[in-house]
């Protein structure tokens, strides 16, 4: 898990003047007014605070609404006229007569189980499972669906382990066009990740998907230590939402007895 990064920023002044014209008190005089009219602000931008400084931590449910807000954005930004959709199974036999297409699709859409196609025109993901697997230790299944409580511990990871997600999932009806992955991690209150992974286009059949990610290490020390708030989403192209969970887990200095 990647740490957070606090952005700052810095003001620059040019004060433009003319050598020939302006006196050294006179030059002086300007940068005091300048100075001051840059404290005024400040105090009165520390007033507005109600005195205290600007403080740019959020708690969890700033960060979700901000997360959705980005997803309107881009959603927004890359809407196009797709024209009508068609069932998967009449883009198959639209056309069979045609050789060299009917080999086109095949080589497009793979080898496409027909059982698993129906006359929906949606495509259907189920994600069947989400597991924790770290080198050494049995796998942490997280129960689909989710029956824990709000801010209970559904499992505990050694600080430095290393870990990967594996997920499985089976996909029905149609194409899914870009499955994505969003995982955002919490602590505190303050965001600590914010995972978004395209994983690619799937086409139906009757065997589920395996995916696993990339290897992570839990991070370590004192503050790394405690109680992480979760949101996992999986989600299309079109904005189609196929899970969306929120949880909790634990960091400590030893594993944790949760299965």
């Amino acid at each position: 898990m990647s740490s957070a990064a606090v952005g700052t920023f810095s003001a620059s002044k040019q004060i433009g003047f003319n050598k020939n014209e302006t006196k050294a008190g006179e030059e002086e005089e300007l940068r005091d007014e300048k100075n001051k009219k840059f404290i005024d602000d400040n105090d009165e931008e520390a007033v507005n605070n109600g005195g205290k400084p600007h403080d740019d931590q959020h708690d969890e449910k700033e960060e979700e609404e901000e997360e959705d807000d980005d997803d309107a954005k881009l959603k927004s930004e890359k809407e196009l006229d797709l024209g009508p959709q068609v069932s998967l199974k009449e883009q198959l036999e639209k056309d069979k007569d045609d050789e060299s297409l009917r080999r086109w699709k095949e080589q497009l859409l793979g080898s496409v189980d027909m059982s698993a196609v129906g006359e929906s025109k949606e495509p259907e993901v189920k994600i069947l499972s989400l597991s924790i697997v770290s080198p050494g230790r049995p796998d942490i299944i997280l129960p689909i669906p989710f029956v824990t409580k709000p801010k209970t511990c559904l499992f505990t990871l050694k600080e430095g382990s290393r870990f990967r997600l594996k997920f499985t999932f089976n996909v029905s009806n149609n194409i899914v066009s870009g499955l994505k992955y969003v995982n955002t991690v919490w602590k505190t209150g303050i965001r600590v990740d914010n995972t978004k992974l395209m994983l690619g286009t799937f086409s139906p059949q009757k065997e589920p998907y395996t995916f696993e990610l990339e290897e992570e290490t839990t991070p370590s020390g004192l503050f790394a230590r405690g109680s992480y708030a979760v949101r996992t989403k999986f989600v299309d192209d079109d904005d189609k939402v196929y899970l969306d969970v929120s949880y909790h887990f634990e960091i400590q200095k030893n594993w944790g007895s949760r299965p």
